[in-house]
């Protein structure tokens, strides 16, 4: 499914000329769909990559108040940002950011996972990279080294294949 396939070379399978033919040996890659789609999908899945380390860096923020200062970070309530005990920060009367950044991230996350999902499938990649891919957004920092990988990776096989036609 994911191995490239050899190019026949004719039917006596002769070259037909002094010297080999471009297709012998050379693999042929195939796509999961059209150039612009990979295109489409390799933006997205940068924009989603960003997003999901930027909220992962909030979520490291927010359990560092929690876990290192028991505190809640709350937005408004007397100030502009604050950090409040537990307790307090339910009764404070403002937004309470630690909660939000988790929902958020929660959900971004999950937007991120059908990003890669997309540009895996389109790229037809092995499903080990789909894993590395998602951890991308698990450990912090890490989205932005894979999503720099992935990008150009994805550019170098779509300029080898510019004839690599989609499965449909």
């Amino acid at each position: 499914m994911t191995e490239p396939t050899l190019e026949p070379t004719g039917a006596s399978g002769a070259t037909g000329g002094p010297g080999p033919t471009p297709s012998k040996g050379t693999p042929k890659r195939r796509f999961g769909g059209t150039h612009r789609q990979i295109r489409s999908a390799l933006a997205f899945y940068k924009v989603l990559a960003y997003a999901t380390g930027v909220m992962l860096l909030l979520v490291v923020v927010e359990m560092v108040a929690k876990y290192g200062f028991d505190s809640e970070i709350v937005a408004g309530g007397g100030a502009a940002i604050q950090f409040l005990p537990e307790v307090v920060a339910e009764t404070a009367g403002g937004f309470n950011l630690s909660t939000a950044v988790l929902i958020v991230h929660g959900w971004l996350y999950v937007v991120y996972l059908i990003a890669d999902f997309r540009l895996w499938q389109f790229m037809r990649w092995p499903f080990s990279r789909f894993v590395l891919i998602a951890l991308g957004g698990v450990v912090p920092l890490l989205s932005f080294f894979v999503e720099k990988r992935v990008h150009r990776q994805a550019e170098q096989d779509l300029t080898a294949h510019p004839e690599a036609a989609p499965r449909y």
